[in-house]
């Protein structure tokens, strides 16, 4: 059985987010994204501490699409290196599971 993925990434807007989001549904790339807006986030770059107020996306897809959604994210994100996590997910219900399959098939749309 195939297994599903969450991927987690993070965006400077809420609108960026959204953008992305909608393009990866309108694929059947993901069945389901959460955009969190709010997030605080602490990060070292180029030898500098940074402080940032971000947006969190979480993707919610199949493990065999993860790759695919991955490439969009980077096509389309406006940092030069989004943080992408793939997530894999030990155990969902089994009707919650169905819908999402059957929401990112391939040949869906």
């Amino acid at each position: 059985m195939e297994r599903i993925v969450f991927v987690y990434t993070t965006y400077p807007s809420t609108v960026e987010a959204e953008q992305v989001g909608r393009a990866l549904i309108e694929r059947n790339l993901a069945a389901c994204v959460n955009i969190l807006p709010g997030m605080i986030s602490y990060y070292r770059w180029e030898g500098s501490i940074e402080r940032g107020e971000e947006t969190v996306m979480i993707i919610k897809t199949r493990a065999s699409q993860a790759e695919r959604v991955s490439t969009v994210v980077k096509e389309m994100h406006s940092y030069s290196m989004p943080a992408i996590l793939v997530i894999p997910i030990e155990s969902v219900d089994q009707a919650y599971l169905g819908w999402l399959l059957a929401e990112t098939e391939i040949s869906r749309g």
